[in-house]
């Protein structure tokens, strides 16, 4: 990811669930911006993010299982920041701050029994687990129960180098579209990035899907040491979703709540038009390389099969 950009992930998978959150923290002065593109949004302080509106910065992004009852665990990341002090000051004392922790959530309920879903508990304690360096992917986080088209899918990262500029992504993969051919076995994430992903199996009909859900949704978080503007986050946030579009088929429905926040450090000198230009295709290729990340490292999960065992 990028340095001074911590993860960290809570989940509970057995016993009735297969749910969790995943927290992106940030480090003090990250821009923020948002674009949602899925008909089937569970979001929280979207808003707050649009480029004529007050508040700048960011202090966390929280991505969690659950629906919109899972809204509720950036509760405990916004109690885990204020006890820090962490926030934008509202008064004079260290501790009078609102941490800014825009939220959203995927649909993952079917995976566990019903009133199992993450809580303030959930966010908390994946704040606790944040740590910089090698993010764990698979059926971790946000991705303990999240499911692509007929695959288990999962946490996934990806990132690149525009010269001096670092952009990250990190996606809870849970699409209603495939990430695969069904036929094939080829990861469609495999396009953008020649000799990254396994070669296609190959085996015709090796994939017997069950029932699509109707409820699904992909979100994350772009990241990069770049300085830049709100409104330059919500065009590298835009630039992303076309990953989603090469990644996965179909993208964008009207069951998906596809959101996907951007964060900028501002560790690097702001970029020209032109180099802003390359950052944001940059963004799209790292949204579609963590797709297939996510479903490459997901773990089956009851009778929903990794991509690893559908096609072994």
């Amino acid at each position: 990811m990028i340095g001074g950009v911590r993860v960290g992930h809570h989940h509970r998978i057995g016993d009735g669930w297969a749910t969790g959150t995943t927290v992106v923290l940030f480090p003090e002065g990250t821009v923020g911006g948002v674009d949602q593109r899925g008909g089937a949004p569970g979001t929280r302080e979207t808003d707050l993010l649009a480029p004529e509106n007050l508040v700048e910065r960011v202090d966390a992004v929280c991505l969690s299982g659950g629906s919109a009852y899972g809204l509720a665990a950036a509760d405990g990341v916004m109690r885990w920041l204020g006890e820090r002090g962490q926030g934008f000051r509202v008064g004079a004392e260290p501790h009078e701050v609102v941490p800014i922790v825009p939220a959203a959530v995927l649909f993952d309920l079917p995976r566990s029994d019903w009133g199992n879903r993450p809580d303030a508990a959930f966010g908390y304690l994946a704040c606790e687990a944040a740590g910089e360096g090698p993010v764990e992917q698979g059926s971790v986080g946000a991705g303990a129960g999240a499911r692509t088209g007929s695959l288990k899918g999962g946490v996934g990262t990806a990132s690149v180098r525009v010269g001096e500029i670092t952009v990250a992504a990190l996606l809870a993969v849970n699409a209603r579209g495939e990430a695969a051919d069904p036929m094939t076995g080829e990861l469609y994430a495999a396009s953008v990035a020649p000799g990254e992903f396994p070669e296609a199996p190959g085996r015709p009909g090796a994939l017997s899907a069950p029932a699509a859900s109707d409820l699904n949704t992909v979100i994350g978080v772009i990241a990069t040491d770049a300085a830049l503007t709100k409104a330059q986050c919500r065009r590298l946030a835009i630039s992303g979703h076309d990953g989603l579009a090469r990644a996965l088929r179909p993208a964008h429905s009207l069951f998906d709540g596809d959101t996907l926040f951007a964060a900028a450090t501002g560790v690097r000198p702001a970029p020209d038009a032109a180099a802003f230009d390359g950052l944001c295709a940059a963004a799209a290729d790292a949204v579609a390389r963590a797709v297939g990340h996510g479903v490459l490292a997901a773990s089956t999960v009851g009778d929903l099969r990794a991509y690893r065992d559908a096609w072994p």
